[in-house]
């Protein structure tokens, strides 16, 4: 995995202080939020204007603090969820953080019937989720345009957020430009909630532009910063004129957008994996720092993704170090159905969950029952769940309930039950048991449905372990500024060893020897004068999942250019704490590759 050293998901736009317009530019509405653009002609341009506010709250910027060397491992959030599909509205391909379905609607619009990405949303905070990354996509979608009279010609403006619902608008004046300076403008491009609405949810103001090439306040330059709109061609010859208002003598105007916006195509397969190289599709999600669920729902409510979307989905899962929510084919109509398509089911990933059946969810703008897939609502009762119990406890299907408006689409009785925990598929109950059942079922993993490494099988054993890497790797990145010495070995040690210490006395790990539950081991057989000379720290730590002395083990490798994890194998089938050095030598010697050596 590459390290993010800095947050990149874009500002959470519905959160932003409420601003007032400055005098005699955009003086009319309510301003949600506003940017202000005021360097002079001969001053140095402080590169983007928003970008002092690139995370924004109620209370100002988010400051995002790595660990360094003197602080604790903290673990990292177990219970975000990242959804990738089409919305009504709102940035494309940029993971936009949300809290509440409040700012979903804020941001994207709220609920659409083509979108089932906004139903997911609405399920995953209605069943107990707190955090969401939110992750447009579209296909051929196009922005509105906007004009601005400039003599026998025009400055056309073309919003960067496609659809139908985005509505701008933009006002001109000349205050505080010279009576020689008739290249210059002031401009002010405002997002309304609606047509013609005072309703104003975001604004740009950029002063002192010019339509002259050669000026550093180019207006075709200055709006390539914009968040809101860019120049469509060039700039006419002359400078826009000002905008007046519709009153007699009014100083204050506005030219509205156009309505040739288009929401585009539904999405398909292709559209839904985008492309790494461009970050574009799911691969947007290389920009978020972390998340630790993927829902990705169907296309329409009538066409599941396909099984190459799939792949690809589990794949940058593994990746990234969290689950994949997988929904039940809209075919898998009852559990016996299940059970035969699951005969031909071709995922098996250790990264990826699935639980049947689909839901049934109260459509509020149909105002009837719907069928809908299960992703959303199954990532919020996880969610829920991992507020009073911790991510290794044995998880049983009972455990999770959905919450009003939303039931099984089907039952499943007690067999079945057992016959789709085979495959690993688990199942939503359709109500908290009065007592228990005659089969006590741990949550799987869809790895329970073919060989490989038995303890990733269990969902718990398996979300332990993405905790575990993903905190290790985010907090020992400080490696890559110190010097590769044996105090930097030592320290790393130290840090990881009080992290797994705790873990073990909260009773993470199987086994009651210390030697047999975890080790950490950070020293010169595998940090050697080539590591040292490119400033790279490889760092191996395991841990017990299921059984005492039975070590899953991983090698951290942080470099300048990038952190990556892969496992490494250790002694698998051999127990005890007495075959482990020889184990690790024979691993360093295979790896190529330590003064330290922890082992508990």
């Amino acid at each position: 995995m590459r390290r993010n050293d800095t947050a990149k998901c874009v500002p959470r736009w519905s959160l932003a202080r409420n601003m007032s317009a400055a005098p005699g530019v955009g003086g009319r509405g309510t301003v949600l939020k506003s940017r202000h653009n005021k360097q002079p002609d001969c001053a140095p341009s402080s590169g983007n204007p928003v970008a002092q506010t690139f995370q924004t709250s109620l209370i100002g910027i988010q400051v995002a603090e790595q660990a360094g060397p003197e602080q604790g491992i903290g673990r990292v959030a177990t219970a975000v969820t990242a959804f990738v599909g089409r919305t009504l509205r709102g940035p494309v391909g940029q993971p936009v953080a949300i809290s509440s379905f409040n700012e979903y609607q804020a941001v994207f619009g709220g609920l659409w019937q083509p979108s089932t990405l906004s139903y997911a949303v609405e399920q995953y905070f209605d069943n107990g989720g707190r955090a969401a990354l939110i992750v447009r996509v579209v296909n051929g979608g196009r922005p509105p345009t906007l004009a601005l009279p400039a003599g026998t010609q025009q400055l056309v403006l073309q919003a960067l957020q496609p659809g139908t619902r985005e509505y701008l608008r933009a006002s001109v004046d000349y205050d505080s430009v010279g009576a020689d300076e008739l290249d210059r403008f002031n401009l002010v491009i405002q997002r309304v909630r609606a047509p013609r609405s005072e309703h104003v949810e975001d604004q740009e103001i950029f002063r002192r532009l010019s339509v002259r090439p050669e000026s550093s306040r180019y207006v075709v330059d200055a709006l390539a910063e914009s968040q809101l709109a860019r120049v469509l061609g060039d700039a006419p010859a002359r400078r826009p004129e000002r905008t007046l208002g519709p009153e007699a003598g009014s100083n204050v105007g506005y030219v509205h957008s156009s309505s040739d916006g288009n929401d585009g195509a539904p999405l398909t397969d292709y559209d839904l994996i985008g492309s790494a190289a461009t970050a574009a599709g799911l691969f947007a999600l290389q920009a978020a720092d972390h998340f630790n669920f993927l829902c990705v729902p169907p296309l329409t409510r009538e066409t599941d993704i396909g099984p190459g979307m799939l792949l690809v989905a589990a794949r940058f899962c593994r990746e990234r170090h969290s689950m994949l929510v997988v929904d039940p084919p809209l075919a898998w109509q009852d559990a016996a159905q299940a059970v035969q398509g699951l005969r031909d089911w071709n995922l098996h990933s250790e990264n990826a969950l699935m639980y049947f059946p689909r839901i049934l969810g109260y459509d509020r703008l149909r105002g009837r029952f719907e069928q809908f897939s299960s992703c959303g609502a199954v990532a919020g009762m996880l969610a829920r769940n991992d507020e009073h119990t911790p991510v290794w406890s044995a998880l049983q299907c009972e455990d999770l309930t959905l919450r009003a408006n939303c039931r099984p689409a089907c039952s499943v009785s007690e067999d079945e039950r057992v016959r789709l925990a085979q495959f690993g598929v688990n199942t939503l109950p359709a109500a908290r048991a009065v007592g228990p059942p005659r089969h006590q079922l741990g949550a799987c993993t869809l790895a329970a449905g073919n060989s490989g490494a038995a303890d990733w099988k269990h969902l718990a054993s398996r979300r332990l372990a993405l905790l575990i890497i993903s905190s290790i790797e985010r907090a020992t990145r400080w490696v890559v500024f110190a010097t590769n010495d044996a105090a930097l070995r030592r320290r790393v040690v130290e840090q990881i060893e009080t992290f797994l210490l705790a873990l073990d006395d909260e009773g993470a790990f199987v086994g009651h020897d210390s030697d047999e539950s975890w080790f950490v081991v950070c020293d010169q057989r595998h940090n050697g004068l080539e590591q040292v000379r490119t400033g790279t720290v490889n760092i191996l730590f395991g841990f017990a999942a299921q059984r005492p002395g039975e070590y899953h083990a991983y090698m951290l490798t942080h470099s300048p250019a990038g952190s990556r994890v892969r496992p490494v194998s250790v002694n698998r089938l051999e127990t005890g704490g007495r075959r482990l050095d020889e184990e690790m030598t024979g691993t360093f010697q295979a790896l190529g590759g330590m003064d330290g050596l922890s082992r508990h």
